[in-house]
């Protein structure tokens, strides 16, 4: 998510090498974001070959800023006790 959080679109192999994840691995997680509708993904093909392409959906960066304030508030918790 923070991938896609930073860029417009991403295709595949650029998150694959961005976070240095298998393609089992990679897939099974996009596609289970897909699902809760943080991502869309556009299917296509360049010269023959086929391209999968990412990108955050509101639901998702919402949820993505949730998430880093969930952190932050965590984080403060910790460093003040």
């Amino acid at each position: 998510m923070a991938v896609l959080v930073s860029v417009k679109e991403a295709e595949f192999n650029f998150i694959k090498e961005k976070i240095n994840a298998t393609d089992g691995n990679l897939s099974v997680h996009l596609k289970k974001l897909e699902q809760a509708g943080y991502i869309s993904v556009n299917k296509l093909f360049v010269e023959r070959k086929p391209v999968s392409k990412y990108k955050i959906t509101s639901k998702g960066f919402k949820a993505f800023e949730k998430y880093i304030s969930n952190l932050e508030s965590i984080i403060k918790n910790k460093i003040s006790k």
